[in-house]
């Protein structure tokens, strides 16, 4: 995955553009036509004693079986996809739904059934419209089979694929690798490359705020093309939105000093904003979609806590090694503009604040968090682990409310004032 946190505004909108599932399907269909076309031009390299051998009466078969063949597999494969999909949804949590539409597996065998299906529909028209002269037997014959080849790797591909796909299990684990290069990335880059923005900097009076150009959230900042706007002035730009933030119209998301008219206009179009939020750049949303997956374990509809405690040993774990990751320490790369860090307070929160609200009323969830809570106090980040502290007092509180056992209270106080392990 590349690096977003520096990654250009171009490279994060072509990165999408390639994760987009008819982006691939279309390139292997006009990669399968230009295949096609070309074996008519391939075959005067062909001997002649060969080319006689074989007739189109000879391939026509093997193309009519291809082409029908992969309608059905690739009308069923989208059918069983879009359950998939629709089923992950509704266990887990709808924004999961974007994560799989991302999976670059599913979207790589679809792209080899379709593609497989144009290339037999195309090279049927060619041979039957007698375009190739009666003499490309042999070139279509050969990328016949490479195109068969392709096909049998791309079902056994499938099939192993299918085993879990749309299961919690699966669901859990991109959600998890999502959030895992997202805050990894963060470590690296902990205000993009820029200057931390903390209660400390000093905004000067006369600096005008940059008012957001549509309503949404706050998705990507192209730090780089901001300091292509002020690198030849004396201009400052602070950043008080974080990725993430949901801004309205006309809303200012940053100040600005020594802007003309027109480089206002570039650093507002230097901000991405969107309707969802994405993982690029913002780091507690892959914690947030865990916690979701949680709570909806928890509903009583689902009533499913050993998927929750799933989830808290995960979350657990993905904060524990952003913790134990060296921190970037290096001067800022564009020490004219200002980003806000990311909260350690927003991220305890936005991972287990739910958790500990849904699950106050089961001991084992309740144990397990504190447990996890525990835990991350030890961690080498001090505000991490202050952060991890009060939200164990928190639990404790929510589940002094919802316990209706005294030896499930006593229980849940033992986990609370057990020692820590460091």
């Amino acid at each position: 995955m590349a690096d977003f946190k520096t990654a250009s505004q171009t490279m994060m909108i072509l990165l999408r553009f390639s994760r987009r599932l008819w982006v691939r399907v279309a390139l292997m269909a006009l990669l399968s036509v230009v295949a096609a076309v070309a074996a008519m031009y391939l075959e005067d390299f062909i001997p002649k004693d060969l080319r006689d051998r074989f007739r189109p009466d000879t391939v026509m078969p093997i193309l009519t079986i291809l082409a029908s063949g992969m309608l059905a597999v690739s009308t069923f494969s989208l059918n069983v996809m879009v359950s998939a999909h629709n089923a992950a949804a509704a266990q887990a949590t709808p924004r999961a739904h974007r994560i799989l539409l991302a999976d670059t597996t599913t979207q790589s065998v679809l792209a080899t059934f379709i593609g497989a299906f144009v290339y037999a529909l195309t090279s049927i028209i060619l041979l039957r419209a007698g375009l190739d002269g009666g003499s490309s037997s042999v070139t279509v014959l050969l990328f016949t089979v490479a195109v068969v080849v392709l096909v049998i790797l791309a079902l056994l591909r499938w099939i192993d694929h299918l085993s879990d796909l749309g299961s919690m299990d699966a669901t859990l684990r991109m959600t998890e690798a999502e959030a895992r290069t997202s805050l990894q990335l963060t470590r690296r880059a902990p205000t993009l490359n820029a200057s931390p923005l903390t209660s400390d900097t000093v905004i000067p009076t006369d600096a005008v705020p940059v008012p957001a150009h549509r309503s949404g959230y706050l998705q990507f900042i192209d730090v780089a093309r901001l300091n292509g706007v002020i690198e030849k002035s004396k201009a400052c730009i602070y950043l008080h939105t974080a990725p993430g933030d949901f801004v309205l119209t006309g809303q200012p998301v940053a100040y600005a000093t020594g802007l003309t008219d027109k480089q206002m206009k570039t650093v507002q179009n230097s901000l991405t904003i969107g309707q969802y939020r994405t993982f690029e750049q913002d780091a507690t949303y892959g914690l947030l979609v865990l916690s979701e997956i949680a709570s909806r374990a928890l509903s009583p509809g689902m009533n499913d806590p050993g998927t929750a405690i799933d989830v808290i040993a995960r979350q657990e774990r993905l904060l524990w090694n952003w913790a134990q990751s060296e921190e970037a320490k290096a001067d800022p790369k564009y020490p004219s503009i200002f980003v806000p860090e990311m909260s350690r307070g927003k991220m305890i929160e936005n991972a287990f604040s739910s958790t500990a609200r849904d699950g106050a009323g089961s001991i084992e969830v309740t144990c397990r968090l504190l447990h996890a809570l525990r835990a991350l106090q030890d961690a080498p980040d001090p505000a991490l682990a202050e952060a991890a502290a009060q939200m164990s007092e928190i639990t404790r509180q929510y589940a002094e409310e919802a316990l209706t056992l005294k030896s499930e209270k006593e229980t849940m106080r033992q986990a609370h004032d057990a020692p820590r392990l460091g």
